[in-house]
């Protein structure tokens, strides 16, 4: 199962990666792009806003923690960090999770049919360090609190119905959730150094109000096969639930993930890995590991949030490293896609793409001032692929 490219991890010109083997066909080798590009090019130097984009590509900041929403009388949370997108009529929602403790919850930003700010508001309050979290084929946000024994909370980004905590989905640390509507589960991260990879199974798809929490089972390999175990009591007391399954395999640090064509991708920020699991032949893989970079700076450091365009393409946030959000294509090649300067004690957190894939929006957690107080959101507009 695990491929010799991925052991023979090539940079080229320092900054991008060509990993032969496709994350998506298994081909045998993937072109690999010229010295210091990516399929967007190279990055260009830092607009107003402190971004370096590659041609063709525009900023704009959409919110700053502490400041009122423009035209809107609401002011953004701090230390804004996982979000989503959601259609809303002609228009759109972004909603973004609040990492503060405690205060939490969950803020939304609704756009125009012209990407114009027609509001902002709160979707969830009073709960603990929402870190990521993922959206649901219904069409609610799962925001999930990064802290021992910590709950999922399903809610509404168009504010009108109250949040609802989801206890069957476990008490752990949680990081972020993806939806699988074939399999009809929701795979779940946990932010511990021997975190666990979960999923839960609703008794009824589109009801997350019982059901059954299941942990990955397999061996200390980076490769091979898994299966899925019950957890005996997701309330994780006395006993954490990364510890009641013997066999479940350990992870370092789970961060983001993703689901996409019968295949969910996640993070581990311990070991700057990006995971791979093909969820028709029940195996999983590396998809990237920095740690097998043969030679020159690894393109991607500090893996955190992770999402995907229509393109096939996955667009992975740093946290730390140098502030990019790096591409990683289904030829393999991987590169950055835009870099944020003079923000090096931040991270980059939120990324997802409105409806019609042509803008991604994202933020700096701390900005420029290093505090959750200093959180910036921004918006990239440009010639995304399709």
């Amino acid at each position: 199962m695990e491929r010799r490219s991925l052991l023979r991890a090539a940079v080229l010109g320092g900054s991008t990666a060509a990993l032969g083997g496709s994350l998506w066909r298994g081909a045998a080798y993937a072109a690999p792009a010229q010295p210091g590009t990516g399929p967007y090019g190279a990055l260009g130097s830092p607009d107003a806003n402190g971004i370096r984009l590659p041609s063709g590509f525009t900023s704009r900041v959409i919110a700053r923690s502490g400041q009122k929403v423009s035209g809107t009388s609401y002011t953004w949370h701090n230390a804004p960090d996982g979000g989503a997108c959601y259609a809303d009529g002609t228009g759109w929602i972004y909603v973004s999770n609040s990492e503060i403790n405690p205060g939490g919850g969950a803020s939304a930003v609704k756009f125009s049919a012209t990407g114009a700010i027609t509001g902002a508001y709160r979707v969830l309050s009073d709960t603990r360090q929402n870190c990521a979290g993922g959206k649901t084929p219904w069409n609610t946000w799962l925001s999930c609190e990064e802290v021992s024994l910590g709950y999922v909370y399903e809610t509404d980004p168009w504010g009108v119905n109250a949040a609802v905590r989801r206890d069957a989905m476990g008490r752990f640390k949680h990081e972020a959730a993806a939806a699988d509507p074939v399999r009809k589960v929701i795979y779940l991260t946990e932010d511990e150094t021997n975190g666990r990879f979960y999923r839960f199974v609703p008794t009824t798809w589109g009801d997350l109000s019982s059901g059954k929490l299941q942990v990955m089972v397999a061996g200390t390999a980076t490769s091979g096969s898994f299966t899925w175990t019950d957890i005996p009591d997701p309330d994780g007391s006395p006993t954490t639930t990364r510890t009641q399954v013997s066999g479940s395999k350990s992870f370092n640090g789970g961060e983001g993930c993703y689901y996409a064509d019968d295949k969910v991708w996640f993070t581990t920020k311990g070991d700057n890995r990006v995971w791979q699991l093909n969820l028709t032949s029940n195996t999983y893989e590396l998809a990237y590991d920095d740690s097998l970079v043969t030679s020159g700076t690894a393109p991607l450091t500090g893996v955190d949030n992770i999402t995907g365009a229509s393109s096939g393409d996955l667009f992975v946030a740093e946290d730390g490293g140098n502030m990019e959000i790096c591409v990683i294509t289904p030829d393999d090649v991987i590169a950055p896609f835009l870099r944020v300067d003079g923000q090096s004690s931040s991270e980059i957190t939120g990324p997802a793409f409105s409806p019609d894939g042509r803008r991604l929006y994202f933020s700096s957690q701390r900005g420029t001032t290093g505090s959750s107080s200093g959180g910036i959101t921004y918006e990239v507009t440009g010639p995304f692929r399709s």
